[in-house]
């Protein structure tokens, strides 16, 4: 078998053997397969698509290039939760604590920001001292220990994922169904979890931009899990509108501490979307028997202070300070703010979260290279969103940064995300429709 041969082949469209995609993404990983190489098949890929059995012998492909988690030592239930990536997308820091307060074991891995997209190990860093790398043998032992791991995918873990990823980055080919499938479930299956939780943005914040795309990447993610073995369930949430009030790394910390202490101020949609999914993974672990029961059960965990205790001792296990956590919502955020004042009156008929989330990149809350290093502090915090009335010279945003002249030079770009009009809008539900689970 030769790569080249391969190559060819899906150049002209045609289908992969199994035994060609696992030789490939074998041959790949332990360096046999130059940069290159896998680029053009990465490219011809996007191009021509995979067949639904060429992507589960590619996801198969990944997860057999490294090591898997073994959970059979893990006293209950466990569950995997994923997001696709949005703006102020905190659910991980929520969901995780809920669900392990409430009985159910969450070892998560996570990712990092990259663009417009936040990621959840910055925002858990952002915390001074806390720890996100781990060996597999910790990551057992704090689950089986407090219940849950928020951490990096190890060095080990589907080392083909990792090259993949950051040769499609490079190389314009992220945008491909079946590789972004393939690459997210490789990832959940090798994390060893018999149900996982999928969390699908759809809008302009997210990467799938039409409710057509989401059902179809969730649909496939699911088949996916379903041939390994894993009972998988996937909610489609709106990321047009920036998800909660705050979009950064400690900003949106602050926000989920607010949403874990109930306080009444958290965003509603927020509030809503962390509560579904956390019901989803008490109904895919056996601890209710509804998904009405399970967002009943999540919502007791927030009332009870069970989650919120939860999250500190998350943190402290990692290295960090519950005392932090206590505080941050008095301490200050950034070393320069500026307000955005609002220059006319009306109805918030739309905010756009692509431009915020790029933004808040530019502020220095994310990145636009992996290596690229981000200012805990820097973020955005809204005063106001879809369906509420501003009045002209309001403020409608907080920008946070290092340098108040960046924030200056961005405070038009803030303005323009922001359309009114004369009458509150219809108000569209944050959560479109779930697969797999009870209907809505």
């Amino acid at each position: 078998m030769r790569v080249i041969d391969i190559l060819r082949k899906k150049r002209l469209g045609e289908v992969h053997t199994d035994e060609e995609i696992q030789f490939l993404v074998a041959n790949y990983t332990q360096g046999a397969v130059p940069d290159y190489q896998m680029s053009a098949w990465l490219m011809a890929v996007v191009w021509h698509g995979l067949t639904e059995a060429e992507t589960f012998a590619l996801t198969a492909a990944m997860v057999a290039s490294g090591e898997t988690l073994d959970l059979s030592s893990i006293p209950g239930p466990c569950v995997d939760k994923h997001s696709t990536g949005g703006v102020g997308d905190k659910t991980t820091l929520a969901v995780v604590p809920i669900l392990a307060a409430g009985g159910v074991f969450v070892p998560k891995m996570s990712g990092r920001g990259l663009g417009h997209t936040g990621g959840t190990l910055d925002k858990l860093e952002s915390l001074g001292g806390t720890r996100t790398s781990f060996e597999v043998s910790e990551i057992l032992a704090q689950v089986q220990s407090i219940g849950a791991c928020l951490c990096a995918q190890t060095e080990h873990l589907v080392p083909a994922d990792r090259l993949m990823y950051a040769l499609r980055d490079v190389t314009a080919t992220v945008e491909s169904l079946p590789l972004i499938a393939a690459s997210i479930m490789s990832k959940k299956i090798a994390g060893g979890c018999p149900s996982i939780v999928l969390d699908v943005k759809v809008g302009g914040g997210a990467f799938m931009k039409t409710l057509p795309e989401a059902r179809a990447l969730a649909a496939l993610m699911i088949k996916i899990g379903e041939a390994h073995g894993r009972r998988v369930a996937a909610v489609l949430s709106d990321m047009d509108v920036p998800l909660g009030y705050n979009i950064g790394n400690l900003v949106e910390v602050r926000e989920v501490i607010m949403l874990l202490q109930n306080n009444p101020w958290v965003e509603s949609r927020l509030k809503a979307l962390v509560l579904l999914l956390a019901g989803a993974g008490f109904l895919l672990a056996g601890r209710v028997r509804t998904l009405g029961e399970g967002k009943v059960l999540a919502e007791e965990q927030i009332t009870s202070g069970a989650a919120f205790e939860k999250l500190c001792q998350i943190v402290v296990s990692q290295g960090g300070s519950s005392d932090y956590l206590h505080h941050l919502l008095k301490a200050p955020c950034a070393r320069a703010k500026w307000d955005i004042k609002a220059t006319s009156s009306g109805y918030i008929q739309v905010v756009d979260a692509e431009t915020l989330g790029l933004v808040a990149m530019n502020l220095g809350a994310g990145r636009v290279h992996k290596d690229d290093r981000i200012d805990p502090a820097a973020g955005i915090v809204l005063r106001e969103t879809v369906g509420q009335y501003i009045a002209e010279g309001s403020t409608i945003a907080t920008l946070y940064t290092a340098c108040e002249m960046t924030a200056r030079q961005l405070a038009s770009q803030v303005w323009e995300a922001f359309t009114l009009g004369p009458k509150p809008p219809d108000l569209k539900s944050v959560i479109y429709e779930t697969i797999g689970l009870d209907p809505l």
